[in-house]
């Protein structure tokens, strides 16, 4: 017997699914996007997300304008359009850089910083450096030497937190300010550089507010300018690797 050739057995499930009866067709076009609505879902709220950044505090590791692809794998579930979540089982290194929420102020995006401090650990800074119980720590990545009249700690990080600061120590909300990253708002670490794009500054600004919460239109000017000026791409920060 000769085998039905691919698109005829395609053709012939195109007419068994016309001949169905119109409410069968309905219900399994609703499981179908039942399935692929699930799957986003899932990805989403366990597995990745898209990050932007929209400020210079982790210059020059991560510029403003850099789209991320975020891995949350291991790190963080919650439930989609909830504040509910878990941590999971995964924990950052020392100089990992890792994405926060922001729970001590309300309204605050996530953040992205770089973990200095562990649990257990004593954090100083003096004499132009970072320096972890007694050690100075070596830190090739920061945008500029720190101010060497800046002094700050000791600071004894708790158990299941962590001390946390931006590569841009000049110009850097973080731990710093506001103290310890509790292990449960931990959200993930970045894992690629997607996109990025130097977008203008707005007039009377110091930086665009395109990647800022809420300038939607901002941003959407952004990434239609980008087709009128492709330089505004910076083609080589592109599938960067952390």
């Amino acid at each position: 017997m000769t085998p039905k050739a691919p698109e005829t057995e395609r053709n012939n499930a195109h007419e068994e699914e016309a001949q169905l009866p119109l409410r069968e067709r309905a219900r399994r076009e609703v499981i179908a996007w039942a399935w692929i609505i699930g799957a986003f879902l899932v990805i989403y709220s366990s597995i990745g997300q898209a990050r932007v950044i929209p400020s210079e505090s982790m210059e020059n590791t991560l510029l403003v304008g850099d789209h991320l692809i975020m891995s949350r794998f291991g790190y963080d579930a919650g439930l989609p359009l909830t504040p509910w979540h878990i941590s999971l089982w995964r924990n950052p290194q020392r100089q990992q850089i890792i994405i926060l929420r922001a729970t001590f102020e309300e309204g605050q995006p996530d953040l992205i910083k770089r973990v200095i401090g562990m649990p257990g650990d004593t954090v100083e800074i003096h004499d132009g450096a970072v320096w972890i119980n007694g050690q100075r720590l070596v830190e090739p990545y920061i945008k500029e030497p720190m101010d060497p009249y800046e002094r700050r700690g000791p600071y004894h990080v708790p158990a299941k937190s962590y001390f946390v600061m931006g590569d841009n120590r000049a110009d850097s909300y973080d731990s710093r300010y506001w103290g310890f990253v509790p292990r449960h708002d931990l959200v993930g670490v970045p894992v690629m550089i997607y996109l990025s794009i130097d977008a203008p500054k707005d007039p009377g600004q110091a930086r665009t507010q395109a990647w800022e919460p809420g300038h939607l239109t901002e941003r959407f000017e952004a990434y239609a300018s980008v087709l009128i000026h492709p330089g505004s791409v910076r083609w080589k920060r592109l599938f960067h690797f952390f």
